[in-house]
C-alpha cells in the first residue's frame, strides 16, 4: 500500500531532485553517478519480489472467491475447484474439452456472440 502512493512517489521524485542538485557539488563525477545507478538497481530489484508477491496473493485470492462460487452453485462440477494445481497435461485435456463444449454451443445456436450479433442486427433494422 505505502509503496504505491502517492507519498511514495513524490518522495521518489524528491530523491531524484536532490540528487541532481548535488551533481554541481560533485563536479557530475562518477561516483555521483554511481550513486543513482545503484539506488535504482536495488529499489528496482527488490520491487521485482514485491509485485511477484502481490501477484500471487491477488492470484490466491482470486482462485478462492472462485472457488467458493464453484462449491456454492447448485449443478457446479466441484472437481473444478483447485484447477490451478493440476499438471500441464490435465489442463490442456480440460481445455480441449471446454473447447468442445464451446464449439458445440456455436453449433447450436447457444453462443454469446451470435447473441450479440443477432441483437445488433435486429437494432439496426428497427
Amino acid at each position: 500500500m505505502v509503496l504505491g502512493s502517492a507519498w511514495a512517489f513524490a518522495s521518489a521524485i524528491l530523491i531524484i531532485v536532490i540528487w541532481g542538485l548535488t551533481g554541481p557539488m560533485f563536479r557530475y563525477s562518477d561516483t555521483w553517478q554511481l550513486i543513482i545507478n545503484t539506488g535504482t538497481t536495488i529499489v528496482t530489484f527488490l520491487m521485482v519480489f514485491l509485485i511477484q508477491n502481490t501477484q500471487n496473493r491477488d492470484a490466491k485470492a482470486v482462485h478462492l472467491k472462485l472457488d467458493e462460487i464453484i462449491r456454492a452453485l447448485k449443478g457446479a462440477r466441484n472437481e473444478l475447484i483447485d484447477l490451478e494445481k493440476l499438471a500441464d497435461e490435465d489442463l490442456t485435456s480440460l481445455e480441449k474439452q471446454f473447447e468442445r463444449v464451446r464449439k458445440k454451443a456455436e453449433r447450436n445456436g447457444n453462443n454469446l456472440g451470435s447473441m450479440r450479433r443477432a441483437n445488433r442486427g435486429e437494432r439496426a433494422s428497427v
